[in-house]
């Protein structure tokens, strides 16, 4: 009975040891506590709520799994709820959408750092937001990473190319808006790079070329442009999905071991190279949507493995020889939208059950589709250099037009300044000398009607712009979250600037403007409905305003909010220089800004009576929109802050500068 006693309490005292070597470790479980609490506790980690868990004991699900390795955490999956995407999203919160304005994506990297053996890190879905900061490769253990579908924005971090150990890095689904890192070679034992769906821009980064072990390469919908380089030296890849971008190059060659290339929604240029005719792993190719040219090498239909094969709306010409043999595994062939001529091979005008071809659009020699005239596709384009050589002689001509009529501006310069000045000068007076106490109005009757009598054309574009009113103080805190420091965009001669979401989520951008004169409440508001009146396809909405009074009752105002509509794509000033904050835009589209620019001043110099002609002119107040729109923002400010604007500059500085630092041609 001894001999068992003692057996017993071995036996027991063995067993204790090794579930205490499996327990983790107390610092990790507050990590994992302190993570729960930052992603503002989700549905899905309801059962952490227990403190005293084991957490590497806790079921796997599909939705959480964690995974430890001697007492420490080695693995973290989470997929939230959070799926609806917003278009609108500008890096602000949005509730039920995203976390709240409370979280900090830096501090939330922060705590991740601690799990100092975690490998594989995958949170999908969770309302993520904020730019991912540089401290993400103290995650340097990290072999998966996987942030997909969330609310991250900005750039990714170049210091994501030392995190040597990354095999699979997906960042696909979110908002990333600026380059992509030039050193991700770096990753040399990365296997699967998805950066699809964001909003990424410029040239397609040349250091993945070097990246030999490279399996899965997806940069879709995103907005890289210009050239697509040789992938053939990526002898592992086997997707490639670059499609929905704005690439403009030549098809670039692939590697021999390529079975899946989505390269459609974008704007190659030239031939489908004969390389593609010997990619025998080759499953599925799509090339649609582009602007390719020449008759579809005939192997492409014959390659062993192909099922898929989508080179519908280009202008591919030419005939199909009817000799073409097609593959047994070829189930869907689209050749519609291009100018192919002729008959359609046998293989694919024969019907079959299994195969599933589209060839409208052309001009086939077949009855039972969809075909326009042989007319049609003689008119395919053959002389492109000429044309090009043409475009070219017309666009220095344009240039050369532009500073010869630069030259003659300069002469006229002075005289339409002093008859600016003498207007601009009008302006004032007629609003100066109404502001007298004896006025019962504030501003002349003679004033107010002649404002009325604005051009039809001004009105193009503005129909259903809201009516402008008037908003309480209550209103521009709450969308302002009391004007909250993570709302202010600026501080200028303007006053300061703040972005807000009104209650029916419409986003502004409200101006508070302090005033260095009194006025009554009564000639402020017709001064503000005399701006208000102002409403042109090229000039910042104003919304409404907002009065304060700084609590007296003496009917005077000492600060005013001015509440715009908000235009997302910056000002001007950031679009002119390659290194600025955004996209350099070409000179075709700067001077498209400045001619939107002069039909806005235009409408305020003659659109109304009398005049607005001090409308501080400068690259920052030109704002664009999301569709490249010029507008002009701070006008007719002149007639409320009673300053002439002493750093604004004319159109032609404007045009000047633009031309000076535009990208070469």
């Amino acid at each position: 009975m001894g001999y068992l006693s003692v057996f017993l309490l071995i036996f027991l005292s063995w067993n204790f040891f090794i579930l205490g070597t499996h327990q983790l470790q107390s610092s990790q479980t507050q990590v994992l506590l302190q993570l729960r609490k930052q992603l503002e506790y989700p549905i899905q980690l309801e059962i952490w709520k227990d403190h005293t868990l084991d957490f590497c004991y806790l079921s796997s699900s599909t939705q959480v799994n964690i995974t430890c390795q001697d007492n420490f955490v080695t693995g973290i999956k989470i997929m939230g709820d959070k799926t609806v995407k917003d278009s609108n999203f500008d890096g602000f919160a949005i509730p039920t959408v995203t976390l709240s304005g409370a979280f900090s994506m830096d501090s939330f990297v922060t705590t991740l750092a601690r799990l100092t053996s975690l490998r594989v890190l995958s949170l999908v879905s969770l309302g993520i937001w904020g730019p991912l900061p540089d401290k993400i490769h103290r995650l340097s253990s990290l072999e998966y990473l996987d942030l997909s579908s969330n609310f991250l924005f900005g750039s990714v971090p170049p210091k994501i190319c030392t995190m040597v150990k990354l095999q699979a890095l997906s960042l696909d689904g979110n908002y990333f808006n600026g380059t992509v890192p030039d050193c991700l070679d770096s990753l040399s034992n990365l296997t699967v790079l998805s950066l699809g769906n964001n909003r990424l821009n410029g040239p397609f980064p040349a250091s993945i070329q070097r990246i030999a072990t490279l399996s899965d390469l997806d940069f879709s919908g995103n907005e890289i442009s210009g050239k697509l380089p040789d992938l053939s030296r990526l002898t592992s890849l086997h997707s490639l999905d670059m499609s929905k971008n704005k690439l403009d190059s030549k098809l670039p060659a692939l590697p021999k071991g390529v079975a899946m290339a989505f390269l459609s929604n974008n704007s190659f240029v030239g031939e489908i190279p004969q390389q593609y005719s010997r990619l025998v792993q080759l499953q599925h190719l799509d090339l649609s949507f582009n602007f390719l040219t020449g008759t579809p090498p005939e192997a492409l239909f014959s390659l062993p493995n192909i099922s898929y094969l989508n080179l519908a709306s280009n202008t591919l010409s030419g005939s199909l020889s009817n000799h073409i043999h097609c593959s047994s595994e070829l189930s869907f062939v689209d050749i519609s939208n291009n100018k192919l001529t002729g008959g359609l091979p046998s293989c694919l005008s024969t019907a079959l059950d299994k195969r599933v071809v589209n060839s409208d659009g052309n001009c086939l020699s077949i009855g039972f589709q969809h075909q326009h005239p042989d007319s049609y596709c003689m008119a395919v384009p053959v002389k492109k250099k000429e044309s090009r050589s043409k475009d070219m002689g017309i666009l220095v001509a344009v240039i050369g037009g532009i500073f010869v009529a630069t030259l003659l501006l300069v002469f006229g310069c002075f005289f339409v300044c002093k008859r600016c000045c003498s207007r601009g000068i009008s302006e004032q007076h007629l609003l100066h000398k109404t502001v007298q106490e004896n006025s019962t109005t504030g501003l002349s009757s003679d004033l107010l009607t002649n404002a009325r009598f604005i051009p039809q054309v001004a009105k193009l574009g503005t129909e259903g712009v809201p009516v402008c009113r008037v908003f309480s103080l209550e209103e521009l805190r709450e969308a302002t979250n009391n004007f909250d420091r993570s709302t202010f965009m600026g501080d200028g001669s303007n006053g300061k600037l703040y972005k807000g979401r009104l209650e029916n989520g419409t986003q502004v951008a409200i101006r508070c403007l302090p005033l260095s004169k009194k006025y009554t409440i009564r000639n402020l508001k017709l001064r503000l409905d005399l701006i208000a009146r102002l409403r042109h396809t090229h000039l910042v909405c104003l919304l409404g305003h907002g009065l304060d009074t700084g609590g007296r009752d003496d009917s005077s105002v000492y600060k005013v909010f001015l509440i715009y509509e908000y235009v997302p794509n910056g000002n001007f000033r950031s679009h002119l220089s390659e290194n600025g904050p955004e996209k350099a835009l070409k000179w075709s589209e700067r001077l498209s800004v400045l001619i939107g620019v002069a039909k806005a001043l235009h409408f305020l110099h003659t659109g109304v009576i009398p005049g607005f002609f001090n409308n501080r002119l400068k690259t920052n107040n030109i704002l664009l929109n999301e569709h490249g729109m010029a507008k002009l923002s701070d006008y007719g400010l002149s007639i409320i802050s009673e300053e002439n604007d002493k750093h604004g500059v004319g159109l032609l500085t404007l045009l000047i500068l633009a031309k000076i630092s535009s990208p070469k041609l």
